[in-house]
């Protein structure tokens, strides 16, 4: 029996996570009460039933405050099942959660007479922190559509018969803030910045004429070179690890032109490879 556990803030997109897991075969539970999961997994593994294989459940800060604080001691227990499990934590800032309460007209579930909507955010941060001091995979939402975040979740969870790394490489604007959930960090913002040309200000980094002009700059090249180079080094480091994700952020100012050259440049080179790769541009949404 393979167990994903689906937790973090309300309104990051638990919900979407357990739909796009429902729709690639898990059976999925929302909202499962922490003090019942150990009961659960072991009726589930029990029946010996194909149904059950692969499952997914939902736990948010709904359940029992004394109970949250457990997730070490039932993660553990899981393990001495021979259970194969993750857990997966969502969240987005603060700011983006309340734009999204506010355009739902949703009620958070911590919120009530003594705790207006932002103190319930931070009390359910609080609340869910063992989560995510024991999560496997974490994943920041703030700027990421639901169809974005069904292709994170697909590309973690897709043929887990034979798991591999899946890569994703983002493209981003300095000026908007670094994502939070990167593992590696790239800044272009020293290289030649097509902005200033006024024939290519209204391009992207997509369009042929940005590339030409970047690749006349040797900077930019040996850049892409290095970087390139770095993680045909360190990847299979990290597969071996067994780990299942690996981001890679690159900025430049408006995230516009050098940092989405240089991702799809670099997102090419490992489309050769075996492992799956996902090409992000979260300023050109």
């Amino acid at each position: 029996m393979k167990l994903v556990i689906v937790t973090g803030l309300s309104g990051s997109g638990k919900s979407i996570a357990l739909k796009t897991l429902e729709d690639l075969g898990y059976y999925c539970i929302d909202n499962l009460p922490l003090f019942l999961v150990s009961r659960f997994t072991k009726e589930m593994a029990g029946k010996n039933d194909p149904l059950f294989k692969v499952v997914a459940i939902g736990i948010d800060a709904r359940s029992r405050f004394t109970d949250l604080d457990s997730i070490e001691s039932l993660l553990s227990k899981l393990d001495k099942k021979g259970i194969e499990r993750q857990l997966i934590y969502l969240e987005a800032q603060n700011d983006t959660l309340i734009k999204r309460y506010s355009e739902s007209r949703r009620r958070h579930p911590l919120s009530d007479e003594r705790h207006p909507l932002t103190e319930a955010i931070e009390l359910e941060r609080q609340l869910l922190s063992p989560f995510f001091n024991s999560a496997d995979l974490r994943i920041d939402t703030t700027r990421t559509n639901l169809h974005q975040l069904r292709d994170t979740i697909r590309s973690h969870f897709i043929d887990r018969k034979a798991p591999t790394l899946s890569l994703l490489f983002e493209s981003f604007g300095f000026k908007h803030g670094v994502p939070n959930d990167a593992d590696f960090v790239y800044d272009a913002r020293f290289l030649p910045n097509p902005h200033w040309q006024k024939s290519l200000r209204s391009l992207t980094g997509k369009d042929r004429e940005v590339a030409a002009f970047l690749e006349q700059d040797g900077n930019v090249l040996s850049f892409k070179n290095d970087i390139i180079q770095f993680l045909d080094r360190w990847i299979p480091c990290f597969e071996a690890d067994g780990r299942s994700y690996l981001t890679v952020a690159i900025g430049c100012t408006g995230g516009q032109h050098r940092s989405v050259y240089l991702t799809e440049q670099i997102s090419t080179h490992f489309k050769t490879s075996k492992l799956p790769v996902i090409t992000r541009h979260r300023e050109l949404i």
